[in-house]
């Protein structure tokens, strides 16, 4: 679906909602005043299911913003304003579930008419924030990567690569819209937000007062228990990922990397290094330039290339890569076994680690020349060198410890019988660290790092478990839903059973 369609969708349940309640109306009612009402309603619960199944993921995209606006912050005269994002950042979930309860509950007031005024008023205040956010996210592909957002002076052409934030996120992983179609999208809605306070007394009231108010009321606790339930105790209810359970990822991937190969470059960008002038230049009279100009490459500096769009869009599936700690790529192996694999996936994990000194004792050969009666001998002989290191000292969540414990380690474990595999994959976590936690943990399983937003990506749960075959992701499991060995075997390590999957 396109912002397109679901626009056009929305506006037809708004059209009959509205004409429909204009038949039952006792009086006339102004048409205009409630398919805006309608539209917006169904618009906003719509825009925020597609988020409640996944807060998560709302609250990784505003982590990025935060980042973005205390970076921008910090290098202007906003300054002050900076630290504030870090704590915004670190309570993430926390705004994410407020603003997306928030955007559904506030959709069901306006479609029923419940405190028209303040609905009014807490739909024009969203819109704000939302278009400033949007706002923000297009007009940073004008500013380049090392300039601040408010070195006007410095805007140049825009550059998709410059921006801070790839896309708004504001239908989740449902609709991936970009900045620009975004930005235009909130000042279209920016239109029945000031309508909405100038005409508030004129939209429409369904059901008596009290019923209003629970609806409300009990709306609000219900979408709170549930986007809790999309990551506190298991995965998204509905997964708009790439990665979601039945995705064959090896033949996705084989898909995006030919569309990648199959792009044409259409164009290079360029800018003339004194003044500054930015142009784009076709492909063949780019290289001509270079060809039959000598001073061309010492004028014109190349800021990007201009690319044909894909066949197939690229998903973070085209990033999808496990490596070793000595540099050896997984990926391809995971996605060829035929059999079946399990993967332990921690995007992030909890620990401290303090840096310590330590003595160490190496034991090493030393070769003497001993004379004797019968002519010189070399001897060897042990000899103790003590050295200093640096190591570091790690102190792991002990509920963090518990889940691998109690949990994956004594199911995984149980199934090595069924000839499966089983690989751990964390992400932020070095070597050292990955050592320490297998020796606490008692794991004894392969262990490769990830990109962070690779893994965030797969799995929600931290850590979560994910069931690979020949390339196709069968099942994932949040670790508070962990089935049992016996249904394990039964539903999912079984050719029958996963034909359903």
């Amino acid at each position: 679906m396109t912002i397109v369609t679901l626009f056009l969708t929305v506006a037809a349940l708004a059209a009959i909602i509205t004409w429909f309640l204009s038949k039952k109306a006792a009086g006339g009612m102004a048409f205009a005043d409630h398919f805006l009402q309608n539209f917006a309603g169904i618009l906003f619960v719509i825009s925020g299911f597609v988020k409640a199944v996944d807060p998560l993921g709302t609250a990784y995209k505003m982590e990025q913003y935060f980042t973005a606006f205390e970076d921008t912050c910090r290098g202007s005269m906003l300054k002050f304003m900076a630290p504030v994002f870090p704590v915004f950042s670190n309570h993430s979930i926390a705004f994410s579930v407020f603003m997306i309860v928030l955007e559904i509950v506030l959709g069901i007031m306006l479609i029923i008419g419940y405190r028209r005024q303040l609905s009014a008023w807490l739909f024009f205040i969203i819109m704000v924030f939302f278009t400033i956010l949007t706002g923000f996210t297009f007009l940073t592909g004008y500013v380049p990567n090392d300039a601040n957002f408010f070195e006007f002076s410095r805007w140049t052409a825009f550059n998709s690569n410059q921006m801070r934030v790839t896309d708004c996120g504001c239908f989740g992983d449902f609709i991936k819209l970009a900045p620009q179609t975004s930005f235009t999208k909130d000042l279209v809605l920016m239109i029945p937000a000031i309508w909405f306070l100038l005409r508030w007394r004129h939209l429409n009231q369904l059901f008596s007062p009290l019923l209003r108010r629970s609806l409300t009321a009990i709306s609000t606790a219900g979408l709170l228990l549930f986007c809790f339930s999309n990551f506190v105790w298991n995965e998204p209810a509905i997964d708009f990922r790439p990665f979601k359970s039945g995705a064959n990822i090896r033949e996705q991937l084989e898909a995006e990397r030919k569309a990648q190969a199959e792009v044409e470059i259409l164009a290079y960008r360029v800018r003339n290094r004194l003044s500054g002038m930015e142009l784009e230049v076709p492909y063949a009279a780019y290289l001509d330039s270079f060809k039959s100009n000598p001073q061309f490459k010492a004028s014109w500096e190349t800021l990007d290339q201009i690319k044909s769009t894909p066949s197939i869009p690229r998903t973070k599936i085209s990033d999808f890569d496990l490596v070793s700690f000595e540099g050896e790529s997984y990926a391809e192996s995971l996605l060829a076994d035929p059999n079946y694999s399990f993967l332990i996936v921690s995007p992030k994990l909890s620990y401290s680690a303090v840096s310590e000194t330590m003595l160490v004792r190496d034991s090493i050969k030393i070769a003497d020349t001993v004379t004797t009666d019968e002519g010189p001998l070399v001897v060897s002989r042990d000899t103790i060198v003590e050295r200093q290191i640096k190591r570091n000292k790690y102190t792991w969540d002990p509920e963090y410890l518990n889940i691998l414990k109690s949990k994956f380690i004594p199911l995984l474990d149980s199934l090595r019988s069924e000839s499966v595999s089983v690989h751990a994959v964390f992400g932020g976590l070095t070597e050292e660290g990955v050592i320490d936690l297998s020796k606490q943990s008692g794991m004894s399983y392969p262990v490769y790092e990830a990109d962070d937003l690779l893994l965030k990506t797969i799995m929600r749960s931290n850590p979560g478990l994910v069931l690979f075959k020949d390339g196709k992701i069968i099942h994932k499991w949040h670790h508070r839903q962990l089935p049992d060995r016996s249904e394990m075997r039964q539903k999912y390590l079984n050719e029958e059973a996963n034909k359903i999957y």
